[in-house]
């Protein structure tokens, strides 16, 4: 999502001025990073595809305070991250799925253990939402903490604290379970 271009923002400008198919410029580019980040987020397709139309929603009617191209993907990031933490929140702890519904990650190269992979899915699924939006932001999107800070709206030292919990736990979680 942090790719810019002088196309990004023309097509910004004429999205602006009311071009549908300007608009339309700006999903297809961002599409796939907002979705794949709400999947990382919420673990589940559906709401994934339901959260990236309310931002892109969202981007609509906002077109006129977003400032270029990179704005664009910095301010989808962030209502993304925002509003899946919000989702998080308003899910029950815990939730009994059936292994059938696991959901595939958008836009990973194959990993060499598939079990391993699913099984640190399931265990980053298991961190506090802002925890785990830390994580996702750092390992998916490759922001360095200060870019994370900026995203959620936190302090650096937070998002430290955060990386170095949430890395510590899962490194205790991976070595005192095995894969299912």
């Amino acid at each position: 999502m942090d790719t810019h271009s002088p196309e990004a923002d023309e097509d910004l400008a004429r999205a602006r001025a009311g071009e549908p198919s300007a608009f339309a410029a700006l999903v297809r580019a961002n599409q796939g990073s907002v979705y794949s980040l709400a999947l990382r987020m919420l673990g589940s397709k559906e709401a994934a595809a339901d959260l990236a139309q309310d931002v892109f929603l969202q981007l609509h009617l906002n077109l006129q305070t977003i400032e270029s191209g990179a704005h664009v993907a910095f301010w989808l990031r962030r209502v993304v991250t925002h509003r899946a933490i919000d989702k998080l929140r308003q899910r029950p702890r815990f939730e009994i799925a059936s292994i059938d519904d696991e959901p595939e990650i958008a836009a990973v190269a194959a990993p060499s253990d598939p079990l391993l992979q699913r099984h640190l899915q399931a265990l980053v699924a298991e961190l506090p939402s802002a925890a785990r939006a830390v994580v996702v932001l750092r390992y998916q999107e490759d922001l360095d903490p200060l870019e994370i800070a900026r995203t959620l709206d936190m302090p650096v030292n937070t998002v430290k604290s955060h990386l170095k919990r949430s890395l510590s736990a899962l490194r205790e979680r991976l070595g005192t379970t095995s894969p299912a």
